[in-house]
């Protein structure tokens, strides 16, 4: 069977580029010995002294000539011999001539004084002349050995710059950097391989079926969106859909980053985005998978100087003339993903171009249970793990965190010599990515534990007590990461709407270490640091952004970009809004007070157990504290209602941590 030229020719090696080198590296090497190479000249170097006591003083010398070379300052003396000096046999080795017939000279010496010089050679009546001299051939040497040197370093970097292929780098420059994946490296990941984005899943469908069977949708008249843009927080599975897409259709996937069209040259990202389309269009139907689109999609004209050239502008003006150029039956879709939605360019996301934004949010309860599972197959399992279990323990936690639960719980297990993974190396697991590595060797003075413990102990005490907190889950004063010294960590529950009590108790609870302090030592510590900053951001957020104090009234200040980066309030106003947000937090802090006024001996109680075991789990607050309050027990199975978009607030999303840095 006859070989295919056209791949034969491919693995054909570039035998011009490599003769390229070989010649260059043969020129440089004959320049390099002409010009270091001693000379062949059978003169010999003698001093000033010799010269008058041996050679002038016995009329053996001919003439001389004094050599101005480069009018330096030190002169260079040819001496030569006279024919009868030759002719002896200690001199006839200096009868010599160059390529032109010339003599060479017998010796050579310097002298720097040339006018006392030429004064005695007219004493002796010695015949001289002064020669002005130019090194013609060192001159020219050193320029070729640069103009080799140049070439050498032009020919690096135009390889650098066109990834290393070959002898036409200059021409490549201009070549997408997409990696494809078609029938002989085809994408073997399926929908079956992506776990907790049922949803996200069912929008893509629509895709896959198209790409399959594109007649069922053109007999009717519609057709498929020619862009999908997947948007969603880190880690939530945007690049791996994209793959499950293109696995499922069995059909060529172009894949790169946003970051692959920004060159350092004018106009080679819109040169990338054409020949990206060009391939796409010759492997139709295909999927093309941009990641991290806004890299260059982000809004046009958005701080840049007036009259400047920006290479990104120009790169995504070829963009969106490409998606609205090509056909909509080509069988052409490009899929893009990005964290940063709100910095895109309009007209990216209009009608025709990105007809379809599908979100990938953070899964709930289920959804992260389904990711544990698919997970936890690879791993040898203890029989107390439960996927519904650490599901329940990670809210909050995307695929990428849940994933890097179980690899860390599996490493935990084997630096134990464990035969397998139990439930305690995934709670050890889930810390480490909470807070950290535990630094147990970190040197803590008693007094600095005692305060840890304190401050600890309020935390744990306010949201023991206070209704609309989160379940405590365990208290620690062990260090974590580099700057936690302790935390309390708390159970979240899937709660999308947040109304004004949970958040005043939120306040109270975060503020009830800086509180516990303050009331058991009468000073207060540096330790509340990463406290005051929640409190901060949550009370200004009640206050500017979701209406919530009855002064400033139903009013919301966002960051919105239209204001141009002013404050779209008068400066009264400002100062009203900095009141109000301090009053939020002043009577939140003395709630807190007050509560551990009236509990004092249970906040003794918590600390000295920390103290004590350095950890203190829900049970072991239940034997100090007894049974905890009707409000705070919580139901955590998974409720399949309609769920609405969740707002942008920290504690309903994530894993309430108090840290006590240093």
């Amino acid at each position: 069977m006859s070989e295919n030229p056209k791949k034969s020719r491919d693995r054909l090696p570039n035998s011009a580029g490599n003769l390229y080198w070989i010649y260059a590296i043969i020129l440089l090497f004959i320049l390099v010995s002409f010009y270091l190479l001693p000379d062949k000249k059978n003169e010999r170097e003698i001093t000033e002294t010799e010269f008058w006591d041996e050679y002038v003083n016995r009329d053996l010398v001919h003439k001389v000539h004094i050599v101005n070379t480069n009018n330096t300052t030190t002169k260079l003396v040819e001496v030569y011999l006279t024919p009868e000096a030759l002719q002896q046999d200690q001199y006839r080795k200096y009868a010599t001539r160059n390529f032109l017939g010339t003599a060479n000279p017998a010796f050579t010496f310097k002298v720097v004084s040339t006018d006392d010089f030429v004064k005695d050679l007219k004493a002796r009546k010695v015949p001289f002349d002064v020669i002005d001299r130019v090194d013609w051939f060192g001159g020219v040497l050193q320029v070729i050995i640069l103009i080799v040197v140049l070439g050498l370093v032009y020919m690096f970097l135009m390889r650098r710059v066109s990834g290393g292929m070959g002898g036409s780098q200059l021409f490549n420059i201009g070549k997408s950097k997409a990696s494809l994946f078609d029938k002989e490296n085809r994408v073997k990941i399926t929908f079956a391989d992506v776990a907790g984005l049922e949803e996200a899943k069912q929008e893509v469908v629509e895709v896959v079926e198209f790409l399959k069977n594109p007649q069922k949708f053109t007999r009717l008249g519609g057709h498929i969106p020619k862009g999908v843009l997947l948007v969603g927080p880190p880690g939530t599975g945007k690049t791996l859909l994209a793959k499950a897409v293109a696995g499922e259709a069995q059909v060529p996937f172009f894949s790169l980053s946003g970051s692959d069209f920004v060159e350092m040259f004018v106009g080679v990202g819109a040169a990338r985005v054409r020949d990206l389309f060009k391939q796409a269009k010759e492997k139709a139907p295909c999927i093309i998978f941009v990641d991290e689109i806004d890299a260059i999609g982000r809004s046009r004209g958005r701080g840049n100087i007036t009259g400047a050239n920006d290479e990104r502008e120009n790169t995504l003006n070829q963009l969106l003339v490409e998606m609205d150029g090509f056909n909509t039956d080509s069988g052409v879709i490009i899929m893009a993903a990005t964290n940063r939605p709100d910095i895109l360019d309009k007209a990216l996301l209009r009608a025709g171009r990105f007809d379809r934004v599908i979100a990938v949010d953070k899964p709930d309860l289920r959804e992260r249970e389904a990711i544990f599972n698919v997970h936890l197959k690879k791993l040898t399992l203890a029989p107390d793990v439960s996927a519904e279990r650490l599901a329940e323990q990670t809210p909050g936690f995307v695929g990428a965190d849940i994933m890097n639960v179980c690899n860390e719980a599996a490493l935990i297990a084997a630096r134990n010599n464990k035969d397998a993974i139990d439930l305690q190396d995934f709670n050890d697991a889930i810390d480490r990515v909470i807070g950290g590595l535990e630094k147990r060797n970190r040197l803590i003075s008693p007094e600095e534990k005692k305060i840890i413990a304190y401050h600890e102990a309020g935390h744990a005490l306010c949201g023991w007590y206070l209704e609309h907190t989160d379940p405590l889950v365990k208290v620690t004063i062990i260090p974590r990461g580099v700057a936690a010294l302790g935390f309390a960590q708390y159970l979240p529950l899937e709660r999308y709407i947040v109304d004004t009590d949970h958040l005043e108790d939120e306040l109270t609870m975060t503020l009830g270490g800086r509180a516990a302090e303050e009331i058991v030592f009468a000073k207060i510590s540096t330790g509340a640091q990463n406290d005051l900053e929640r409190v901060t951001r949550l009370a200004y957020a009640m206050v500017t952004y979701y209406g919530m104090n009855p002064e400033i009234g139903n009013v919301s200040f966002s960051n919105n970009e239209e204001f141009n980066f002013t404050k779209p309030y008068s400066e009264a106003l400002a100062q009203r809004i900095d009141e109000e947000a301090r009053k939020l937090i002043q009577q939140a802090y003395e709630r807190a007070k007050n509560l551990l006024r009236q509990r004092r001996h249970q906040l003794e109680a918590i600390a000295q157990a920390l103290l004590e075991k350095e950890v203190i789990y829900k049970s072991d607050l239940e034997k100090l504290l007894g049974e905890p309050p009707a409000h705070t027990i919580h139901a955590h199975k998974y409720q399949p209602l309609p769920r609405p978009t969740p707002p942008p607030l920290e504690a309903a999303t994530t894993p309430s941590e108090s840290s006590t840095p240093s």
